[in-house]
Parts: structure tokens; C-alpha cells; sequence
């Protein structure tokens, strides 16, 4: 990040714009935070720190034609209704299920209000639909003007396919059929409107330069200039030699001199669920939004795993695994409080830098309370969301400190409440559990052997003081002398009788939070049972 800022702080230079573009064609994944908000916001903070002015910018593309995939189009109740919005600009396409104003204005609800979450400074929102009737107006005027030299330095990009001498380069929206896609500009009539026709409906009409769009390729150059953008990121698919970044950054220089912002390409981000792994992908619905990201995990865990990896390199989420993106978190965390030890340990120094950076706030005088993720999961399941209980239990078991601040307790118990709805929506199965008032009936007619139960009753009685270290070196001292199929039986029957299920979380760390002397009885109850039914 730092080599980036260096690049674009220039002496004169009073504010440095920095842009990420999103097209809002579907689900707004966590994917599109890596590049367009987290990687524009730390190069935002290191030109602050040097004293420049930075704006962070994110323009969405909505004037782009909805292409009515297999799955935009079942995110409607009517399927066959839905066909005839292919084609329309993203903006006019209706909310598929009536609660929005437009396509856009849904899927965008889980996205846009949460960017300031994971962004240091305020992010500026501008829509290519309103650039249109704006500031872009100009720059569509312009390219008209010089049409003959935007169609050679295109073509040279377009292969097999180049444009004739007769192209127009703006794409109206048809007043019949509504679409952007099927449009073919004709001729240009006095100044700012033009005669088109659609080759969907055979429609022929005057369109305004306001109700049409740029191909693509111009368009990016357009918010470029109308911005006065200085850096925007991109990703892979633009970065290719001779591909779409190259052809703009020649058309900006070449026909409306200027010369093209700074750049940084990026991976895309991909998403595993269930063994099954595939790149994000907005149109095709396959990731979680920030809104699903920010109910199991904090922000500043997903900026650090994006600010962890290099951005050229690919990452893979999988919400299974949020525990282990805590752990990490948590490592380089201790690292940067230890970084005066760290001497020129590299990858230390540059998990420390990550943790540092993943901040959104400058991190505080000593670390958080490291709360292990499952511990929390496990926590927050067994006092049934009272975060006031699940404290108290965290400071009896040493997790959070005695001398712990308002703040350190706040991100204690964010991270239980985070976890436990982890734990209802990605756990395995054995994280998942609810401890019942009474043991089930028919677990305990499962149970083969109470009595065993019973025996293990009498020696947690004596663990003292009950935490986790001691009730684990106990188990394993029952334990020991018993065969594998045994202990496994053995085990199968202490979870019936925990949680009413033939298996659950760790032992000790469940034993550990609950109460010692509810342990006890609960461990006797199956043998007077059994005994009370004989």
C-alpha cells in the first residue's frame, strides 16, 4: 500500500481521487469490499498520513443492459415475466420481490449501508445514470465529436470484429421496448439527441444523450475524466496485455488527453460451501453480502484476511471457517503488540503491518480479549444469548481480564453474539446444540452405560478449581485404561446426556462453562432413572 501511495503522491498535487466501479447486477458479495473499498481506503489513509486530501469514491454502473441469466431471472416470483426486462438498463429493472424501487435499489440495500463498516473515512456513492445527466454529459458530447478516432483506436482492440466508419458510439434506450442492448444509433441530430433504431422491436426513434450509454470501453474513460480519478483498482479479467485496461488507457491519452489514473489489478475472491468452490460472482448469485458477513464476524477480520494476502493472489471464504479467520486475526495480533521482539522476521512483520492496517480505528494501547471463536460459539449456545451471563463466565475463566475497559468487554461479547449466530447458520453439526432442561427419554434409554456416567460424576466433583485445564486432565484420567471402541461409546453416551445428542463440542471447553455442581447431577440423572424405572 505503501508503494502505491508513493506512486500517486506528487508534489502539487492538493486531493487525490481514488475509485472503485461495482455493476449492480445482482448479489453485492463481499468479494467486490477486497478491491473497490478496502484496497482504496488504506491507500486513502497513507496519503492522509503524508497530508494529502483523498476522496473515496465508488461508482455504480447502472446504466449497464440486465442480461436476464438463469439466475437473475428465478429471482422473480414470474419467471416468464421477468424475460421482458432483458436488456433494460440495471436502474429500471423492477425489484424482484416489490419492496424496493428497482432491481438496483435491493440488491444494493445489502451493500451500500454497510460500506462504512469496513472503510476508515466516508465513501462517495455516484451512479453512472446520474454521471449521464451530469458531468458526463459533456464527455458524451465530446466523444460524438471525435467518433472517427475513438472507432480506430477501439478497433484495434475489437479483432475480428471492428466497428464500421459509420458507427455512433452511444446506445439509447428504446422508448418501445425499453432496451439499451439491442439499440443501433443512426444519426446524430442536433447536438445531444439521436436518431436510433432497435434491432429487438424494429422501433425507430429520437433518444436523448441522457437516456443512453457509452460502450463500455468510453464509458470507463468518461468516469475517469468526469471524476478526476487518480487510482482505481481493477480486476484480473481488465489486467490481461492488450486487454480492456490497456485500450482505455490508450483512448485517454490518445483522444481526450489526459493521462489515465494509477491502477492495481486484484484476484478475485471465491467462496466454498459445502466442498464446492467457484469465484463470487454478483450475476450468478454465489457469495454472502457484507449485511450476512457483519452478523457472524467483525469488519476488521475480512480487511485483515484481504490485507494479509497479496492482491494478485486468490482467496478462498468459507463461513465454515470463520474460527480459523479469528485465530489468524487473533496471531497477528499478538504479533504487532510484540513487534519490538520481532527483529526482521518478515512474514511476522507483515502480519503485524496487516493487523495494523485491518484496523478501522488506530488499534488500541494493549490487544482485545482473545475470546476463541468456538469457545464463543460454545458459550453463546449455552447461556442462550444472556451476553450479561456469558461475561461473567468469560471473566470467571480468565478471557476477559477483571481490569478489562468498557471497549474490551464491548468486543468480548460481540464476539459471543457474533459466534452464536454463527453457530445457528455455518456450524458442523457437533457445534450445534442446545443443552435441554431434562435429559430426552430416548436418550436416555440410548445411553448403554449410566453407571460409567455416575463414576465420572464422583471424580469432576473433586476437580477444583473447575476450569478447563483440570476437567480435561480428568477426563483423560477416566479414560485412560478403556479400549477405542469403548471410549468412543463412552463418549457417546456423556453428550446424551449433556445435550440429549450422541455428540457435540469438546468435552472440557463444555463442561467448563457450565455450572460444576448442574455437571454433577446432570451425570447422575440416567442411573436413577434407570434405577426409579427397574
Amino acid at each position: 500500500m505503501e508503494r502505491i501511495a508513493s506512486r500517486l503522491a506528487r508534489e502539487g498535487v492538493k486531493e487525490v481521487v481514488l475509485n472503485g466501479g461495482l455493476s449492480v447486477s445482482g448479489l453485492q458479495h463481499i468479494g467486490r469490499l477486497r478491491g473497490e473499498v478496502v484496497l482504496v481506503d488504506v491507500v486513502a489513509r497513507e496519503l492522509e498520513k503524508r497530508g494529502f486530501k483523498a476522496r473515496r469514491m465508488l461508482t455504480l454502473y447502472t446504466q449497464d443492459p440486465w442480461k436476464g441469466k438463469e439466475e437473475q431471472l428465478s429471482a422473480f416470483r414470474d419467471r416468464r415475466e421477468a424475460l421482458k426486462y432483458r436488456g433494460w438498463p440495471l436502474h429500471r429493472v423492477p425489484d424482484p420481490r416489490g419492496c424496493h424501487d428497482s432491481w438496483v435499489d435491493h440488491y444494493w440495500s445489502d451493500f451500500g449501508p454497510y460500506i462504512k463498516e469496513f472503510s476508515t473515512g466516508s465513501v462517495e456513492v455516484v451512479t453512472t445514470t446520474q454521471l449521464y445527466r451530469g458531468r458526463l454529459r459533456e464527455f458524451v458530447l465530446e466523444t460524438i465529436d471525435k467518433r472517427d478516432l475513438v472507432r480506430r483506436v477501439v478497433n484495434k482492440y475489437r479483432g475480428r470484429k471492428p466497428y464500421p466508419e459509420s458507427w455512433i458510439p452511444v446506445e439509447p434506450v428504446c422508448s418501445r421496448c425499453g432496451r439499451i442492448d439491442s439499440t443501433e444509433a443512426l444519426r446524430v441530430e442536433e447536438g445531444s439527441r439521436v436518431l436510433y433504431k432497435c434491432n429487438n422491436c424494429g422501433y425507430r426513434g429520437v433518444a436523448s444523450i441522457e437516456d443512453s450509454k457509452l460502450n463500455w470501453r468510453i464509458e470507463w474513460v468518461g468516469v475517469w475524466k468526469s471524476l478526476g480519478v487518480t487510482f482505481e483498482p481493477y480486476g484480473k479479467d481488465h489486467a490481461t496485455p492488450g486487454g480492456s485496461r490497456d485500450s482505455c488507457n490508450e483512448l485517454a491519452r490518445t483522444v481526450y488527453g489526459f493521462e489515465p489514473p494509477e491502477g492495481e489489478w486484484y484476484e478475485w475472491v471465491a467462496f466454498r460451501r459445502g466442498g464446492t468452490e467457484s469465484d463470487m460472482t454478483s450475476s450468478g448469485f454465489v457469495g454472502i453480502t457484507p449485511r450476512e458477513w457483519l452478523e457472524v464476524a467483525h469488519p476488521e477480520v475480512l480487511r485483515f484476511i484481504y490485507l494479509s494476502v497479496h492482491p494478485h493472489r486468490r482467496i478462498v471464504i468459507d463461513m465454515a471457517e470463520i474460527p480459523d479467520y479469528y485465530e489468524q486475526y487473533y496471531r497477528a495480533e499478538r504479533l504487532y503488540y510484540s513487534a519490538e521482539a520481532l527483529g526482521d522476521e518478515g512474514e511476522a512483520r507483515y502480519l503485524a503491518r496487516a493487523y495494523e492496517l485491518a484496523q478501522l480505528k488506530s488499534p488500541p494501547s494493549r490487544p482485545r480479549p482473545q475470546v476463541p471463536y468456538t469457545h464463543a460459539a460454545i458459550l453463546a449456545q449455552v447461556v442462550g444469548g444472556d451476553l450479561g451471563e456469558a461475561l461473567k463466565r468469560l471473566q470467571r475463566t480468565g478471557h476477559v481480564s477483571a481490569d478489562a475497559s468498557v471497549e474490551e468487554k464491548r468486543w468480548a461479547m460481540e464476539v459471543v453474539s457474533k459466534a452464536g449466530e454463527w453457530a445457528s447458520k455455518y456450524a458442523p453439526g457437533h457445534l450445534r446444540f442446545e443443552i435441554p432442561r431434562e435429559i430426552p427419554r430416548e436418550a436416555i434409554d440410548s445411553i448403554k452405560d449410566p453407571e460409567r456416567l455416575y463414576r465420572l460424576s464422583r471424580i469432576l466433583e473433586g476437580v477444583d478449581p473447575w476450569e478447563e485445564s483440570l476437567i480435561k486432565e480428568a477426563l483423560i484420567r477416566f479414560g485412560r485404561d478403556m479400549e477405542p471402541g469403548e471410549r468412543r461409546e463412552f463418549y457417546r453416551d456423556f453428550y446424551l446426556a449433556i445435550v440429549g445428542k450422541p455428540s457435540g463440542p469438546r468435552a472440557a471447553p463444555l463442561l467448563a462453562l457450565l455450572d460444576k455442581n448442574w455437571v454433577v447431577e446432570r451425570l447422575r440423572e440416567p442411573a436413577g432413572k434407570r434405577v426409579a424405572n427397574a
